[in-house]
């Protein structure tokens, strides 16, 4: 693990959140986000219900944090697959202006929307 970045761990599992690039035109701030891509994390598990009962929808969520604020949220994924394409390496999120701000400790932190 790069010294610079210290990545925190799911509130949910405890597994470190691994970071990524976001899709384009998504209207996100930022170019990369922390999340957790547990497969077995009670989060992600439990989501495939949810999502299905409350929207009719075959989907789930991960738990997200912005680095550049802090803020927790979920980020919904359509697989088990779903975005492990964008995670990134360790040596780029160092190089990221993102990378400064230490998880967890800005506004909204811990906040679980779903």
């Amino acid at each position: 693990m790069t010294p610079n970045v210290q990545l925190p761990p799911c509130p949910h599992c405890g597994q470190s959140l691994l970071p990524f690039t976001l899709p384009a035109d998504g209207g996100w701030d930022g170019s990369v986000q922390f999340a957790c891509f547990n497969d077995d994390c009670p989060y992600y598990v439990r989501g495939w219900t949810w999502m299905e009962e409350k929207f009719g929808v075959r989907s789930s969520y991960r738990h997200r944090v912005d680095p550049r604020t802090g803020a927790a949220s979920p980020i919904a994924v359509w697989s088990s697959t779903a975005l492990r394409d964008r995670i990134i390496e360790d040596d780029v999120v160092a190089a990221s202006p993102d990378a400064d701000v230490i998880p967890g400790s800005g506004p909204g932190s811990g906040g679980e929307g779903i």
